[in-house]
């Protein structure tokens, strides 16, 4: 068996034959055609220009001009003269009407926690304010811990001389 050997390989004179000559043309077009794509790959051009960032325009475009004239519904109905368009006008305005109410209400509301957090320092400063009430009135500590006891300065304590 004889190894397959490609139409480069083969020696000139083989491929000047004449039964070789329909190969030769074939390999002599390709690398034509393979020059021919590389002088057009290496003159093709391109424009080295950095990217120009486009500036937001300052002009709003719309092709309806409801914005203009400050319109909220498409069609409009007025006096009665087109009752379903009037009706959902109506259902509009109360939606948007309830949406304006849950937005300022959200605003205005305090959540659970900060609630609780307020209470707690508030319950905390009244508490404060009746003992001392109690204590000027009694002279004993709410807690059952005797004055004395809390008013005791701690001294320092000499470490032993076990190390």
């Amino acid at each position: 068996m004889a190894t397959k050997r490609s139409s480069a390989q083969l020696s000139k004179n083989v491929l000047q034959m004449k039964f070789m000559q329909r190969s030769a043309l074939r390999i002599e077009q390709e690398q034509n055609e393979e020059n021919l794509q590389k002088i057009i790959d290496d003159e093709h051009w391109a424009l080295d220009l950095p990217d120009y960032k486009t500036k937001e325009s300052v002009f709003l475009k719309d092709q309806s001009y409801t914005f203009c004239e400050q319109l909220q519904y498409g069609r409009q109905s007025f006096k009665g003269c087109n009752p379903d368009i009037e009706k959902i006008m109506k259902v509009k305005l109360q939606e948007q009407q309830l949406k304006a109410s849950a937005e300022k209400e959200k605003l205005n509301s305090v959540s659970d926690v900060d609630m609780a957090k307020r209470y707690s320092t508030l319950m905390h400063v009244i508490a404060k304010k009746f003992e001392k009430k109690r204590k000027r009135k009694t002279g004993d500590d709410v807690d059952g811990v005797d004055d004395s006891q809390a008013q005791t300065k701690k001294s320092f304590m000499k470490p032993s001389d076990d190390e």
